[in-house]
């Protein structure tokens, strides 16, 4: 046997030999139980169990095991919480225990070896990521202020789509968030739709948003079972460096124009997120506040792929029941009517007087959450839940997905039924913001997705303006009864088949 294959068989041998110790050490009796689980098999664990949607694979073991269920993917010890109890015992009570993440292949190959707000550790510099993100374009001053924005690109939407014939709506709504959140990031439109004045690199940036999402939804073998790093068994690593090197070149560009401009301007610069984090670059280092270029980028990167992909997504599926619902459809017309009249489009301050499309949108983040799977999360230290030890160095994962549809927490909960949320019914004061752990699309505790609350008001404006604005009919002659409904797994919950449809104007012509 060459010295090679010696040196392999013996690294593989020592991991089996560790692993096997410490899985026999943490299954032992009293409060040094694991969670149950399913038995794993050799070397992979329980990998082979996850199949093409493990949130729902992951359901089904709980149904089995329990809401909080331990398994061995290769060399990892994850735990996965499946339930509203478990869920919130691991991001309330222990929250401070699982504040930072599990080293990754994405994180390291394409979020820039973990110097962004997603996967970075918590620590001083985390938290002068969220800080800004949450002064300048998160707050509710900062929102209100780029209004203007967001309802300019949905008017260009619907322009957009006035005419057109079999549009893929969810790529339609993919332009419009991208444009929307790149004008208060950058101050600049990325995206072009499919008008005739599209730009080469607009249409290359629209691809790579979409590849990035696929490749961060793959559960790669080599974060698992980490001696096979090197040999990229399914060849994820490849694609995430080729993708990095895509988009920074990309971001790196729109930095330097950016930089070079406001040297020139004598220090002016625009009213957008990308600007004020320029500013920290100057600032003195002894605190931990400055920002280098590369973490200016990786923040860039985060967020346009944070809050482009699940708006559009969860619009899309929004639309797809409400076309399922005709009477549901009917009801959030009738109240767009009301308040907004047939003169003009729907404007955010017509929102809050819309409870009825709001637990719409509500019940649309209850059955298609935009991540059914959470982040994934790091045990810094062992910790007990529910009896069980969590030990040191586990992934916490939380399944979104299953606990949205546990049937002792819901109702009818694989129904389309927004009339649960409304005053009288069985969650009415049910919210989406991570308080209320029965319903958390968003996650919940101190690593909640820091874009909530935009998230919340995008996907509510977009799916009254379609509705308001037109009779959306299913391309093809398709019934409604007939819609395919099922989804394909990836980082954000799409659909497997994109929906189609033609839309016919409602309102007069001017107001388009």
């Amino acid at each position: 046997m060459s010295p090679l294959a010696l040196m392999i068989l013996s690294t593989l041998l020592g991991f089996l030999l560790y692993h096997s110790l410490r899985l026999l050490l943490f299954s032992g009796q009293g409060r040094r139980l694991l969670p149950p689980g399913p038995r794993p098999w050799p070397l992979v664990g329980n990998l082979p169990h996850l199949g093409p949607k493990p949130h729902a694979s992951m359901a089904e073991l709980a149904r089995a095991y329990g809401p909080l269920m331990h398994l061995k993917m290769g060399f990892v010890h994850v735990v996965v919480a499946s339930s509203a109890s478990a869920a919130e015992q691991c991001l309330r009570v222990h929250d401070a225990n699982f504040l930072s993440r599990p080293p990754n292949s994405g994180a390291k190959h394409v979020a820039y070896n973990y110097e962004d707000l997603v996967f970075r550790p918590y620590g001083p510099k985390w938290r002068l990521l969220r800080k800004i993100c949450a002064q300048h374009i998160f707050s509710v001053k900062a929102m209100d202020d780029f209004r203007r924005v967001r309802e300019e690109e949905v008017a260009i939407l619907s322009r957009a789509l006035a005419g057109k014939r079999a549009v893929p709506i969810g790529q339609m709504l993919n332009v419009c968030a991208t444009n929307a959140l790149s004008r208060v990031m950058m101050g600049r439109r990325v995206v072009g739709h499919a008008d005739g004045t599209n730009d080469a690199k607009a249409e290359e940036f629209k691809a790579m948003v979409v590849e990035l999402m696929v490749l961060s939804g793959v559960f790669n073998i080599s974060d698992f079972i980490p001696f096979l790093e090197p040999l990229d068994l399914q060849g994820v690593a490849s694609k995430m460096k080729k993708l990095h090197a895509r988009f920074d070149a990309f971001l790196t560009e729109i930095v330097r124009e950016r930089c070079h401009g406001q040297i020139n301007n004598g220090g002016a610069h625009q009213d957008d997120l990308l600007s004020t984090l320029i500013s920290f670059k100057g600032l003195d280092d002894g605190d931990g506040s400055r920002l280098t270029d590369t973490e200016i980028k990786a923040l860039l990167l985060n967020l346009f792929a944070a809050g482009t992909d699940t708006t559009s997504s969860t619009v899309e599926w929004a639309v797809a029941e409400l076309l399922r619902h005709p009477k549901t459809l009917a009801q959030v017309r009738q109240e767009l009517d009301s308040v907004v009249g047939k003169n003009r489009l729907v404007s955010e301050t017509d929102l809050n007087q819309l409870p009825y499309l709001q637990a719409v949108v509500k019940e649309t983040f209850r059955l298609h959450p935009p991540t059914p799977l959470s982040l994934p999360r790091l045990a810094e230290d062992d910790c007990e839940i529910d009896g069980y030890l969590i030990p040191k160095g586990s992934t916490l994962l939380v399944n979104v997905w299953a606990i949205a549809r546990d049937p002792k927490v819901w109702a009818d909960p694989l129904e389309f039924r927004p009339e649960r949320f409304l005053t009288g019914g069985e969650k009415a004061d049910v919210d989406v913001k991570g308080n209320d752990f029965e319903l958390i699309p968003f996650g919940a505790g101190r690593r909640i997705c820091a874009g909530v609350g935009l998230g919340i008001r995008m996907v509510q404006l977009l799916t009254a303006s379609l509705i308001h604005a037109f009779d959306l009919d299913l391309a093809n002659g398709l019934l409604p009864q007939n819609l395919n409904m099922e989804e394909a797994y990836g980082l954000t919950l799409q659909r497997a088949e994109p929906l189609l449809v033609h839309p016919r104007l409602r309102l007069a012509t001017h107001v388009y």
